[in-house]
């Protein structure tokens, strides 16, 4: 077992940026104007996800991807229910998230490496590698400020799978930069693919989840809808959507 979910929800009280109703004045007044509302976010998912899987995350905008993944690596608390991890966690979950944008790429892969649970040594034994990955060239020593969208996601996307943790998550981190880089690392995670690591991805791209990952799973509004082999639960969205398989699809459902 690499990672075991069981029961969780998370809800969040997000502000409502609208004008009440008089009743609801009348029921607030002395409290102040501020109004809330109550999103569940993830709502009672419960799944295992075992070393050997690739496991592929499908949904809508608002599905509760985004969220089920940063409770999974725990950078969030879920609000009931229990995440149990067995091994080390590397994440990809948003483009340049825990990088400095005043510090060069170089600065950088050592606070991700830190980061992601390795020591100085290791990251100057595969500083190297990373740098060569990513393709920067000499602005690996330039601020990250400097850098494109698609250079971020190189040098994230490098760092994370270099670590080569027991899981890896990459949420949508995959959906900027150039073709030739995506295919480049769509093949690295390919590699990452064996008995003893479990990767779990985030994408719209339909057609990357169907051709990287052995078993997909599709969340609506927080709840777990399917779960089983890649293009039969595709195929489940896809109808679900209402959209037919087309090459735009593929890349953004």
């Amino acid at each position: 077992m690499a990672v075991s979910v069981q029961s969780v929800g998370l809800t969040y009280l997000t502000s409502v940026d609208k004008k009440p109703t008089f009743k609801a004045r009348i029921k607030r007044f002395g409290r102040g104007g501020k109004f809330s509302r109550r999103v569940d976010a993830i709502n009672d998912v419960s799944i295992d996800i075992r070393y050997g899987t690739v496991l592929g995350i499908i949904g809508s905008n608002g599905a509760g991807k985004s969220s089920l993944m940063r409770v999974i690596a725990g950078i969030i608390p879920p609000s009931e229910g229990r995440i149990e991890v067995y091994g080390s966690v590397s994440t990809l979950l948003a483009l340049g998230v825990g990088f400095n944008a005043s510090l060069t790429g170089r600065e950088n892969v050592y606070l991700g490496g830190l980061a992601a649970g390795m020591t100085r040594e290791e990251i100057d034994n595969q500083f190297d590698e990373i740098a060569a990955f990513s393709e920067l060239g000499e602005a690996i020593d330039s601020p990250m400020r400097t850098y494109s969208s698609g250079m971020y996601a190189r040098l994230a996307f490098s760092v994370a799978a270099t670590v080569k943790p027991d899981i890896l998550i990459i949420d949508e981190a995959l959906s900027t930069g150039d073709a030739r880089f995506k295919e480049k690392s769509l093949n690295r995670i390919k590699e990452l693919r064996t008995e003893d690591r479990a990767l779990i991805l985030v994408s719209h791209a339909l057609a990357t989840i169907e051709d990287v990952c052995n078993e997909v799973i599709w969340l609506d509004k927080g709840r777990l809808m399917a779960r089983g082999e890649p293009q039969q639960i595709i195929n489940q969205y896809r109808e679900f959507m209402q959209v037919k398989r087309s090459a735009s699809s593929d890349e953004d459902v």
